[in-house]
């Protein structure tokens, strides 16, 4: 099925956003803000509102405009969808990946493999965060900061998790690795956090499946993750070994979410 109109012109302006976030000189989308369109949804209403916002962006000096513009960006992501608003309050605030891709295979090692290498995009055009999207370690590990196994290796690497433990996985990877000064477990915000986990793993259904690479769960689907934190957590390696950039990786959790259409791919990195 094609993408609505609607929908290519918000995608296209999370595109145009996130590159002058990054310093790229990239042109706005086609259109100005007051233009009349037909508005069914609210999409084109959206549009009309950061165009505008956009405007009011003075360009110079460019380190001003390129962090308004990634505020900007922020709100505009949180205004699209619930899911794209929790993901961000989960997530955003710390060394995280999260990207959703199709699963257009049987065994979806393949479609998680195609997320970890930026090959395809959110289905549904809902929010990607990935700090290294436009990192120039790329050029040498491109998949970087991954480096993951083969397909074949999959089983080696992952282990099962029930639901209420990818949830609690989930929650904490809003903690930092290093001198994390309130884990989730004992943050007034406890349960706030959970939901927004619940939210997140909600968009894969009832019948989703669950896998990590957390080596607690080889022996238990339901490792008390709440209780370890982050910085309890031991996994198999995902990630490059090569120190890039002046960054060297040394913790990692992830979570993989698998259903009959998409599979979600989140990610904790430590580094120093």
């Amino acid at each position: 099925m094609s993408p609505s109109p609607e929908r290519t012109a918000l995608d296209l302006l999370d595109a145009c956003l996130e590159a002058l976030s990054h310093g790229m000189d990239v042109p706005l989308p086609e259109g100005s803000a007051g233009a009349r369109v037909p508005d069914t949804d609210g999409s084109d209403e959206l549009v009309r509102w950061v165009l505008e916002r956009l405007e009011d962006v003075p360009r110079k000096p460019v380190n001003v405009f390129t962090r308004q513009v990634g505020s900007l960006l922020v709100e505009f992501r949180s205004r699209r969808s619930p899911w794209n608003a929790a993901v961000l309050r989960l997530l955003d605030d710390s060394y995280n990946f999260a990207a959703t891709g199709p699963r257009r295979h049987d065994d979806w090692a393949h479609d998680v493999l195609a997320v970890l290498h930026r090959s395809v995009l959110d289905p549904r055009g809902w929010v990607r965060l990935d700090w290294d999207c436009y990192n120039s370690a790329r050029e040498h590990v491109p998949a970087y900061p991954f480096d993951p196994p083969t397909a074949s290796q999959f089983p080696e690497y992952l282990h099962p998790l029930d639901t209420e433990a990818a949830v609690a996985a989930l929650a904490v990877m809003t903690e930092e690795w290093q001198s994390e000064p309130a884990p989730v477990r004992s943050r007034p915000d406890r349960d706030a956090v959970l939901a927004d986990a619940r939210i997140v793993l909600d968009r894969y259904g009832p019948t989703a499946g669950y896998w990590t690479n957390a080596m607690a769960a080889a022996s238990d689907p339901a490792p008390d993750f709440l209780a370890a934190g982050l910085k309890g957590t031991d996994s198999h390696p995902f990630l490059t070994g090569e120190y890039l950039n002046g960054l060297d990786l040394f913790d990692e959790l992830g979570l993989i979410a698998v259903n009959e259409s998409e599979v979600g791919v989140f990610w904790s990195f430590g580094a120093y």
